[in-house]
């Protein structure tokens, strides 16, 4: 008897020891997580990456993600735009893009539209991370202008260039003012004005802004005064700012005309089918029915490709 109520004590504390280490041991997890997340953060500042403040989702496909060479591409065209995802939230949501619009077309027209209508999907997807960077290049070129003459008044009062770029990054809006606190922080922790204003010009490509760049770097290397250089240079880039809403407003209805032409394409098919329910089931059930549409939707984005060529003027 004796013996076993040995036996069940030790059994009892063996539970209370096993209880008590597996409770240390979600705590550790918990803290060790807690502050990898942390780091990540970090990290992500420092390289200029949007950190959101929310709780980011699908942690396990964006780490495996960031461990690509894929991964590693979408997360920099994501900071360019300027948009709070993680490359694993915006890879989940494309994949659930594709599958919707795949199982769509299928229902709607013919399972022979499920594979165009995902294809067209990852195109749609990569070309609104483009649309979004060159729509954050726009707003920040409208800012070129007032920077230019923010850093002219601080350099003229005696400011040093590196005071004037923090100041500058206080007072002006985003996408000018986050992109200035990035170059502030790399100047901050010991990077030198050449490296902070040419990564700046590669995140966010203009003509405008290298000129900006360029006068900025000669005149740090020369040890000159750039106030004379930054107010002619004010007043060039508005009057490039005001050219460039005059093309953009001229060039409008080519812009939608290259955006309606694919649409109509689109809204005859379900036209036709709405018509004759079927057709297009029983013109895309032969070889020379698929390789008409197939056909057709490559002259669709054929004509959309030279009409947004023939569009773009370079100013």
């Amino acid at each position: 008897m004796t013996g076993g109520n040995a036996l069940a004590l030790l059994a009892l504390g063996a539970t209370v020891l096993g209880g008590a280490l597996a409770v240390a041991g979600v705590r550790v997890y918990a803290s060790g997580r807690a502050q990898r997340q942390a780091i990540v953060d970090r990290l992500d500042d420092a390289r200029g990456l949007p950190v959101a403040d929310r709780r980011r989702r699908f942690p396990s496909v964006d780490r495996t993600l960031r461990t690509t060479r894929f991964g590693r591409r979408l997360e920099l065209r994501l900071a360019a735009t300027g948009l709070e995802l993680t490359p694993g939230e915006f890879f989940v949501y494309m994949v659930a893009t594709v599958v919707g619009l795949w199982v769509a077309a299928q229902a709607v027209l013919a399972p022979f539209f499920g594979p165009i209508a995902a294809v067209i999907a990852v195109w749609a997807a990569f070309a609104f991370l483009n649309w979004q960077r060159q729509k954050r290049i726009e707003r920040f070129i409208n800012q070129l202008p007032e920077l230019s003459r923010i850093l002219a008044n601080a350099t003229q009062a005696g400011l040093a260039l590196r005071t004037a770029l923090a100041m500058a990054a206080e007072e002006l809006e985003a996408p000018a003012g986050e992109e200035l606190a990035k170059v502030s922080d790399k100047l901050a922790v010991g990077h030198s004005i050449d490296d902070a204003l040419g990564e700046l010009a590669e995140r966010l490509p203009s003509r405008e802004l290298v000129v900006l760049v360029t006068t900025l770097v000669l005149a740090n290397r020369a040890g000159g005064t750039v106030v004379g250089s930054l107010r002619n240079l004010t007043k060039t880039l508005e009057e490039r700012k005001e050219t460039r809403r005059e093309v953009r407003t001229q060039l409008s209805q080519i812009v939608v005309t290259a955006y309606v032409v694919p649409l109509l394409g689109i809204g005859t098919l379900l036209l036709m089918n709405r018509i004759a329910p079927g057709a297009i089931d029983r013109m895309t059930s032969s070889f020379l029915g698929q390789l008409a549409v197939v056909a057709a939707f490559v002259l669709y984005g054929l004509g959309f490709f030279l009409i947004r060529r023939l569009s773009k003027i370079d100013i």
